[in-house]
């Protein structure tokens, strides 16, 4: 017997005094509600209803049970809400900073789409990290190696003026190569990012950098992507980023000619949340924010998205 349904119809019939009124308040049809108060009444072992008057009359022992069966009835009700809050929140994913706002409405709409709603929120690595870790966000685009990325994100030297050439060498950075100098005593430097501040890319550069015979504070770390950028626009330095980003910053870009150097990416969740969602069908979406190569379908996908969301493919 489904206790609740029976507890329902009970609790209808009762407040109308009908079982006719009562099922259709109910939603049912009035045998259905007739025999599901048949039931509850074998179930508790005592008549519910008097049946020998035209209404239904609650007997004492009926008298005595209604008061339960409501409670029993708002406790489903207000469970059958909460289900459906917990269906429809949305995911609250954590994100990069080098993600611009349209890229990220876009991803939004695709998500939404599909079913699902993102409450987007945007942080360096390490804090999109310990944002995962402590349960703030039920998951989060996290910086991994190259070889355990899900989404690979090409590296370069991005600067103000074109350069000569198919990449930049920082070794031409070195004191008396060529390259404008900043000003007088200060050599030209390579900024590194707040996104790129861990170790699997920023050591790298750090050993490039000694391989190049730079000075130690040729390779910088920003605090914020802004200062970075005001060095690279006013003092001619240049600025480790990725193709598209250094595009949306109206930058040049070369790839750095010593080393093949890119962020990686992975979806990583809490809670039991499943990461498939992020990895699967919003995998382009995902790959277009990040400036991503490598997804086979991606440039395809993006397109039917930026079509779907009323927006021309760039």
């Amino acid at each position: 017997m489904d206790l609740v349904a029976a507890c329902r119809a009970f609790v209808h019939v009762s407040e109308q005094g009908s079982f006719t009124l009562g099922a259709a308040a109910a939603r049912v049809a009035q045998p259905v509600a007739s025999r599901r108060i048949a039931a509850l009444e074998r179930h508790l072992g005592g008549r519910l209803f008097d049946r020998s008057s035209r209404r239904a009359r609650l007997t004492p022992f009926g008298r005595e049970m209604l008061p339960a069966a409501r409670r029993l009835v708002r406790l489903a009700e207000a469970m059958e809400d909460a289900a459906e809050q917990a269906r429809n929140a949305p995911l609250r994913l954590a994100v990069p900073e080098v993600c611009t706002t349209g890229d990220l409405a876009l991803l939004d709409v695709r998500a939404r789409r599909l079913g699902l709603r993102l409450d987007l929120e945007a942080a360096p690595p390490a804090v999109r990290t310990e944002l995962l870790r402590s349960q703030e966000v039920r998951a989060a685009l996290v910086a991994v190696p190259e070889a355990e990325a899900v989404w690979r994100v090409p590296l370069g030297a991005a600067s103000a003026t074109e350069p000569e050439g198919a990449a930049v060498y920082l070794e031409t950075l070195r004191s008396g190569r060529t390259g404008r100098s900043p000003g007088p005593g200060r050599p030209r430097r390579l900024w590194i990012q707040p996104e790129d501040d861990v170790p699997h890319v920023r050591d790298r550069v750090f050993r490039l950098r000694d391989r190049a015979g730079l000075r130690p504070a040729q390779v910088a770390l920003a605090r914020t992507l802004a200062g970075a950028l005001a060095e690279v626009l006013d003092g001619g330095d240049l600025l480790l980023a990725s193709e598209r980003q250094a595009d949306d910053l109206g930058l040049y870009w070369r790839p750095v000619g010593e080393e093949d150097l890119a962020r990686g990416f992975d979806a990583a969740t809490s809670g039991g949340e499943d990461p498939g969602r992020l990895r699967g069908p919003l995998r382009a979406g995902i790959a277009r924010c990040l400036g991503a190569d490598g997804d086979g379908d991606t440039a395809d996908r993006t397109g039917e998205e930026d079509a779907e969301c009323g927006r021309r493919p760039s």
